[in-house]
C-alpha cells in the first residue's frame, strides 16, 4: 500500500515575538523549529540559547522581530537551580560520567558564606561542555573528542543568590538556588564552584530559566499549549515586535515625516538626546524601526521595510488563512 504524502506546510509571513517555555530534552534550536512549524512562519530566530537539560523562558523572534533579537542578548537573566553536592562529573550535571564523589561535611553557616563570595563580579573559567568557540569550533566538539583546550576566564555578574532550600545529610544532599546574572554566566560552571569551594564538589540536577530581561515564565507558553490552539489564537499568542525594545524612548512620527524615516533620512525635531529609540508611524500606529537621537537629529539605526509594516498590519486585524498541515 502506497503511503500518502504529507502535504508541505504553506509558510507565510509571521511578524512578533513568542515567549516559549522550553521543554526539556529539546536544543533550542529544536523548539524553534517547532515552534516556526506550528505557526508557519517563514523567518524566525532566538535571543540566546538553553541547554537542552534547562528548561524556561526562551523569546523567539519571528519576521521583523528577528531585527531587534540582538538587543536582548545583553540582558540580565534569572535562572532556578539545584545542585547535587558531593558528585562532581565531567560535564557539570546530570549527564556527565561521575569523576569524583566525597562527603558533605559542610554547615548551614558555611553555606551561606561560600555563597556570599560568590555573589558580585566573580571571574568563570568556561565549560568544555558549551557552544562557545575556540579556533572556529565549539568547545563541546573538542569535549566529545576527548580533548581539553584552555579557556580564559570570563568576568559576569551575579545580582543576586539566594538560598531557597537545602538538606546536607540526607543520601542526595543539594542546594535550591535563585541566580540573577549578567549575561554569559554558567550556571553549571557557578554550581560546580559553590561545590569546589563547600569541599565535596557538586553538579547540576535541575536548571530552569524563570526570567529574561523584562520576560517571565508566567508570561510563556509551551509548545503543546501552542499546539492546542488555532491558527488566529497562535498569532494571538505573539508580542508585537517592540516588546523587545522596552527601555527604549518612543517617538512617533505623522505623514510624511515617517515615510522619510522609513527611507533611511535623518529627521530633525524637539527630541533630547537618547541613544536607544523605538520610533512609531502615526497613523496607523506601527513600529518603524529604532533610531538615536544627537543634537535634535533622529538618526535611523535599524528600520522595517514597508512591506513588514504592512504584513504585521495586515496579521493583527484579518484572521489568518486556515491551511492543514
Amino acid at each position: 500500500m502506497t503511503a500518502t504524502p504529507r502535504a508541505r506546510v504553506q509558510r507565510r509571513p509571521v511578524h512578533g515575538v513568542l515567549l516559549l517555555d522550553k521543554p526539556l530534552g529539546l536544543s533550542s534550536n529544536q523548539a524553534l523549529q517547532k515552534a516556526k512549524w506550528l505557526l508557519r512562519a517563514e523567518k524566525a530566530g532566538h535571543t540566546g540559547t538553553l541547554d537542552p537539560l534547562a528548561t524556561g523562558v526562551l523569546p523567539l523572534c519571528f519576521g521583523a522581530a528577528t531585527k531587534f533579537s540582538g538587543l536582548h542578548l545583553d540582558a540580565d537573566k534569572t535562572y532556578e537551580t539545584t545542585v547535587r553536592l558531593g558528585v562532581t562529573t565531567a560535564t557539570a550535571d546530570a549527564e556527565g560520567e561521575v569523576v569524583r564523589t566525597a562527603p558533605v561535611t559542610c554547615s548551614a553557616g558555611e553555606v551561606v558564606e561560600v555563597l556570599d563570595r560568590f555573589t558580585g563580579p566573580i571571574s568563570q573559567v568556561p565549560p568544555m561542555h558549551s557552544a562557545l568557540k575556540k579556533d572556529g569550533k565549539a568547545l563541546y566538539e573538542y569535549a566529545r573528542a576527548g580533548e581539553t583546550v584552555e579557556r580564559a576566564p570570563r568576568e559576569v555578574v551575579i545580582h543576586e543568590l539566594e538560598l531557597l532550600d537545602m538538606d546536607l545529610t540526607g543520601e542526595a544532599p543539594f542546594l535550591n538556588l535563585r541566580v540573577q546574572c549578567s549575561k554569559g554566566t554558567y550556571i553549571r560552571t557557578l554550581g560546580e564552584d559553590i561545590g569546589a569551594a563547600l569541599g565535596c564538589g557538586g553538579h547540576l540536577t535541575r536548571l530552569r530559566r524563570v526570567a529574561t530581561g523584562p520576560f517571565s515564565e508566567g508570561q510563556c507558553i509551551t509548545l503543546d499549549a501552542l499546539d492546542a490552539l488555532s491558527e488566529a489564537e497562535r498569532l494571538a499568542a505573539l508580542l508585537p515586535p517592540e516588546a523587545l525594545l522596552p527601555d527604549h524612548t518612543r517617538v512617533t512620527l505623522a505623514g510624511e515625516d515617517a515615510g522619510r524615516f522609513l527611507s533611511g533620512m535623518r529627521r530633525r525635531g524637539p527630541w533630547p538626546d537618547a541613544e536607544h529609540v523605538a520610533v512609531f508611524g502615526e497613523q496607523p500606529r506601527a513600529l518603524l524601526g529604532t533610531a538615536h537621537v544627537k543634537a535634535g537629529e533622529l538618526i535611523p539605526n535599524r528600520l522595517l521595510s514597508p512591506v513588514e509594516i504592512q504584513q504585521f498590519l495586515v496579521m493583527r486585524t484579518e484572521p489568518p488563512d486556515i491551511q492543514k498541515a
